[in-house]
């Protein structure tokens, strides 16, 4: 027996499939390189956008095909779409999803591979390990925390051991993951449920108050220690970077020069509307902070252009913070309204598509169109 997966998204959900992968390998399965060939296919679903949600359907009603030929098959649907789906008390969306997609045999809920299943890694020299779970931000565009539910951290220790485990596989480097890392461990700290440890917490500044605990600073640290060249994390919000965790960076030269640093809007007022808990001013202030205490420090963004209500001029605004922050790149979106989103419910979606690709075409001229000439330029000189 054979399976195939396919996965669409970010990090996270390649982590997922890693261990899905084993998972499935302990059944005794093989991986097939080809769906054609597959008597399993599994689907690792996205939904952060509409246009990734509708190339799952897409992609699903195709695969629906080849069970003509083969009446064996399987389809199975995991991920994002699928948390949503869980994770709606109507049941609503579990019943539209199915029949939207008849075809599919089984909707699996990702916490059924859970981090206690290890994962099978490729030949990469970079190891994905997620360090979190979940989202407890509720920025009003974002589906994560429907998709995903609050944020859960895990066992400092378990982190910890996983590191060294992949260092003796001989995987050069690593890359921490969660949808906000600065904030790993505040579930730990508060309710003291798996914290064994004696480090004390970090305590970031937010509305006026020493009110986010933290131990991403120390984390970061003991992984850095362990011997990995290169260590990374993704992805991390401007309101939560502590002064202790920018340290860490600049004492520890195998934490990577490149931080992904969202942005998501250059203008105090969308930011509002966004549920972002910073003003256009901190973000600029945080960026120059970090640029004068880590040398040679590159930022890459998140940038969303046509949010609800967004104007000329708070569109401007953000033009004027790419040329002002110069970012190494950023991955820009144009709004699309998500399922049970506050952007979706209370906010109108009221910029026309047409001015929507106007202004993402600005950024990545902007942006983006710099970065690929310097790609271009350092592959040709290798």
């Amino acid at each position: 027996m054979k399976y195939y997966i396919k996965t669409f998204g970010c990090q996270q959900n390649i982590a997922d499939s890693e261990r899905i992968k084993n998972a499935f390998e302990k059944r005794g399965m093989k991986e097939s390189k080809t769906y054609q060939k597959a008597d399993c296919i599994i689907i690792n679903t996205c939904m952060i956008r509409e246009s990734a949600e509708n190339r799952i359907y897409g992609l699903i009603n195709n695969l629906s095909k080849l069970k003509i030929s083969n009446q064996k098959l399987k389809i199975i649907v995991t991920g994002c779409l699928v948390g949503m789906a869980y994770k709606d008390k109507t049941g609503k969306f579990l019943k539209n999803l199915r029949a939207k997609l008849p075809s599919v045999d089984e909707f699996m809920p990702i916490e059924e591979v859970g981090f206690n299943t290890p994962p099978l890694r490729g030949t990469s020299d970079t190891a994905l390990i997620p360090i979190s779970s979940g989202c407890n931000n509720y920025c009003t565009y974002c589906v994560v925390p429907y998709t995903r539910g609050k944020e859960i951290s895990r066992p400092f220790e378990d982190i910890i051991s996983e590191c060294k485990d992949v260092i003796k596989k001989e995987f050069k480097n690593v890359m921490l993951i969660g949808q906000n890392v600065n904030s790993y461990g505040s579930d730990l700290i508060l309710f003291k449920s798996q914290n064994k440890s004696d480090l004390k917490p970090v305590y970031v500044k937010h509305l006026g108050k020493y009110r986010i605990p933290t131990l991403f600073p120390h984390l970061l640290e003991q992984i850095a220690q362990l011997g990995f060249q290169k260590v990374e994390f993704i992805s991390s919000n401007p309101w939560d970077f502590s002064d202790e965790l920018i340290e860490v960076i600049s004492q520890n030269k195998n934490i990577a020069r490149t931080i992904h640093l969202p942005v998501q809007s250059g203008d105090t007022n969308v930011l509002k509307r966004m549920n972002r808990w910073y003003t256009r001013n901190e973000y600029i202030e945080l960026i120059a902070k970090l640029k004068s205490q880590i040398p040679n420090i590159k930022i890459t963004t998140d940038i969303i252009v046509g949010f609800c209500g967004e104007s000329e001029e708070e569109f401007q605004n953000t033009v004027k913070l790419c040329e002002d922050v110069k970012f190494e790149k950023a991955y820009i979106a144009q709004y699309s309204t998500r399922p049970m989103t506050v952007a979706t419910k209370k906010l109108k979606d009221d910029i026309p598509h047409s001015v929507k690709e106007k202004r993402w075409k600005i950024l990545e001229t902007l942006v983006n169109k710099p970065y690929l000439d310097r790609l271009k330029k350092t592959q040709s000189i290798h």
